[in-house]
């Protein structure tokens, strides 16, 4: 406890010859202003310059730097609404290719369904002339076959008063003269 309170007497400037560090000495004042003045010279002189220089420079380029990011921003900004208007171009675009399928699909739909009635009805023209050409020739058989019937009925009945091409002359004759269906 003895050594606290000497060192506390020491800095109050107690018992002794040296004067305490709280003590007011005028020398001791004047050289510190004069080393601080000194020192300031010095720094100003040496440091100062180089200091200012630096965050000069630091400051140009900071100031530079958010050029170049506003520009850069600006030029982003750009290549967005051009992209965007890109990706409308071709949004529209595709909706036109997409419109111009659907239409050569339904051309094509529609093609195939003409090409596919006209087969149709080609198949059925050609049918309806089949039976036609079939029913002429049944006809013509029929007749034939008629006439040889009648021919042979007449000939059994009347067989010595006329001949056989009388016979299916007159037959041919009446055949000719039915309605014909």
């Amino acid at each position: 406890m003895t050594a606290m309170l000497n060192i506390a007497m020491l800095i109050l400037g107690g018992d002794g010859p040296q004067g305490g560090l709280l003590d007011v000495n005028p020398g001791l004042i004047v050289w510190t202003i004069v080393t601080f003045i000194f020192l300031l010279l010095v720094l100003k002189k040496l440091a100062w310059k180089p200091i200012l220089n630096s965050l000069n420079e630091r400051e140009t380029f900071i100031k530079e730097q958010m050029e170049k990011a506003e520009t850069a921003q600006k030029e982003t900004e750009r290549l967005i609404e051009e992209n965007k208007a890109s990706m409308a171009k071709a949004d529209e675009e595709a909706q036109k290719i997409i419109a111009q399928a659907r239409e050569l699909a339904e051309k094509l739909q529609s093609q195939k369904v003409e090409e596919t009635n006209e087969k149709t009805k080609k198949m059925i023209d050609d049918a309806v002339a089949e039976i036609d050409r079939k029913n002429k020739e049944a006809m013509n058989n029929l007749r034939e076959q008629v006439a040889e019937i009648a021919v042979n009925a007449a000939e059994k009945i009347i067989r010595e008063s006329l001949d056989s091409e009388k016979h299916k002359k007159i037959v041919n004759e009446l055949i000719d003269n039915l309605p014909k269906n």
